[in-house]
């Protein structure tokens, strides 16, 4: 399934505030976030136009997806924000928990995050409860378990996921733009997938999913207005 371009608001346009990308790579994902646009009322966010792109599993999908969307003229200058689940991998991690990446990196390159403080701030609003870690956010090509996900801890990163890395790498390789990465744990050392629970984690995480969208609002109408 493509992107979902929300309507524009008025004033959005040649002129206007840089739209937003919201990148996921499952349905389920994606399910989620068109839930909390209809939850806001509008397609669009208060400082532009929204869309909303599922990219498939994995970083080749993210990178065939991402070059392909941002090569439309519309999404040319476009911030690019990728979400959806993680794995976390600091002890003391549990399912909905949100992870704000500072740095992104996979082993095709790494890439610093715009404006993470005005992040962090915006979902801990949205969010009251919920634990937000932020640090390294590092892209993997497979499930991470037991010893590997301590291995990529001891490395320095507090979370893992396929696409993230790609995905913003991507998107400032095809041009200047703010990138951020912001992403829900769905499993962690203590409450690994093939554990009991695995299904109500999964449920936890899919309905903090569904509320994040205002903090990404909030983010992308902090930003600067683009260069043009």
């Amino acid at each position: 399934m493509g992107p979902s371009p929300g309507p524009h608001p008025s004033g959005a346009g040649p002129s206007g505030p840089a739209p937003l990308l919201v990148a996921c790579a499952l349905g389920i994902e994606q399910i989620a976030l068109r839930a909390a646009a209809r939850a806001t009322g509008r397609g669009g966010g208060p400082s532009g136009p929204v869309t909303v792109l599922r990219t498939g599993m994995g970083a080749a999908a993210a990178r065939r997806s991402v070059v392909r969307v941002l090569g439309a003229e519309a999404l040319a200058d476009a911030a690019v924000l990728a979400t959806g689940f993680c794995a976390g991998l600091a002890p003391g991690m549990h399912p909905g928990d949100l992870v704000v990446a500072e740095e992104t990196h996979d082993p095709e390159g790494a890439v610093r995050c715009t404006a993470t403080g005005p992040l962090v701030k915006e979902l801990t609003r949205a969010l009251p409860g919920r634990t937000v870690h932020t640090g390294l956010l590092t892209g993997t090509d497979h499930v991470v378990r037991g010893a590997e996900r301590r291995a990529l801890r001891a490395d320095g990163a507090v979370a893992a996921d396929m696409e993230s890395a790609a995905t913003l790498l991507t998107a400032v390789r095809a041009g200047t733009r703010p990138v951020a990465a912001v992403r829900v744990v769905v499993d962690a050392p203590e409450h690994e997938l093939v554990r009991i629970g695995t299904f109500k984690g999964g449920m936890t995480a899919f309905h903090v999913l569904r509320r994040v969208l205002p903090a990404f609002f909030e983010w992308h109408r902090s930003l600067p207005p683009p260069r043009r």
